[in-house]
């Protein structure tokens, strides 16, 4: 039985207990939380769960194999460092730290203890993108050209982040895992209007092979938009995160390109043939997810969302905030 406590019982943390004590072999033993009628409700929901407001209680508990931090970013890294250093696996929420020393520290020091880490990259164990990626793993789209996000709504303001620590998180991750192509170098920019943080940005990241990758994160949109573009010379992609049924649709659209002999001109013409829904499982992602972190601590397997994928994003995070900081600077990753 793999015993994990929960630091954080906030807006994420009932899902993160709810799933984690659903699992075969795995059980929520500790919950630690600074608000106590949090700690209230869950005491409620789980009788046998032992409750604190002091974090050492799970921090240094020998009978606790895993923690699970539900925590601002800011708190991660010393958090997970503690968790490490007392043996214990770790499951972050993301973004996985603040800055990219802090990862580097974290991976090395977990690879040092034969210690997995996992990084709560919810998105990648949903239906939808495990499609694409096999879609993009087969080649049914063919060569990539481009990779399109719009990531926006009105509101939740953060206080301690701006929108692209808050949003793109999830949409570098994605690119991360679907698209081959390594990221090389970031031009962004954005704007404040209210508190102290950015709360509009508009990020480019250059890949290898001539991929170019576009991410709109907002907090001020009039209305909520979870799309993505996904371009290949053979297909296109998209992904509309907020339809219920069809989420994923593959086009057989594109562009055929000749060359005339002894001629500079070149010849353009559109393809346009069917459009097709694959079929997406119906899984809870965050459930697979937890699943995934048990098994890859029970079996010493490493999970796609571990801690280097996590410095691999909080890398983009960085450089997308150092651009913003000198107006569209490339900033080399």
């Amino acid at each position: 039985m793999l015993r994990i406590g929960v630091i954080g019982y906030g807006y994420w943390g009932p899902n993160i207990v709810r799933n984690f004590n659903a699992i075969d072999g795995a059980k929520v033993t500790s919950l630690c939380d600074l608000n106590e009628d949090a700690l209230g409700k869950a005491k409620k929901l789980y009788p046998s769960l032992a409750t604190s407001t002091d974090v050492q209680s799970i921090l240094s508990s020998k009978d606790i194999d895993a923690v699970a931090i539900i925590t601002p970013v800011f708190t991660h890294f010393e958090l997970a460092k503690k968790a490490l250093e007392n043996g214990k696996h770790v499951f972050v929420e993301k973004p996985f730290t603040s800055t990219i020393a802090q990862a580097d520290e974290l991976v090395e020091l977990a690879e040092k203890k034969n210690l997995k880490i996992m990084v709560d990259h919810t998105f990648l164990y949903t239906g939808a993108v495990q499609k694409i990626k096999q879609l993009v793993d087969e080649g049914e789209l063919g060569k990539l050209y481009y990779y399109d996000s719009m990531r926006v709504n009105l509101g939740l303001f953060q206080h301690d982040v701006n929108v692209v620590w808050d949003l793109a998180p999830h949409d570098f991750a994605i690119m991360d895992y679907v698209v081959p192509e390594r990221p090389l170098a970031i031009s962004a920019t954005g704007e404040i209007h209210y508190n102290s943080f950015e709360d509009i940005a508009y990020v480019t990241v250059y890949c290898e092979n001539n991929v170019i990758a576009h991410f709109n994160v907002n907090w001020l949109s009039p209305v909520k938009v979870r799309n993505t573009l996904i371009g290949g010379d053979k297909k296109m992609l998209v992904w509309n995160d907020l339809e219920a049924d069809e989420k994923v649709k593959i086009y057989d659209k594109g562009v055929d390109v000749k060359t005339r002999e002894n001629v500079y001109d070149l010849l353009v013409s559109y393809r346009s043939g069917d459009a097709w829904v694959p079929r997406i499982a119906q899984i809870e992602a965050l459930r697979l997810e937890a699943e995934t972190f048990v098994d890859c601590v029970k079996n010493n397997k490493t999970p796609v969302n571990d801690g280097l994928a996590g410095l691999r994003v909080v890398r983009m995070l960085e450089a997308t905030n150092a651009s913003i900081k000198d107006k569209g600077r490339l900033v080399e990753l």
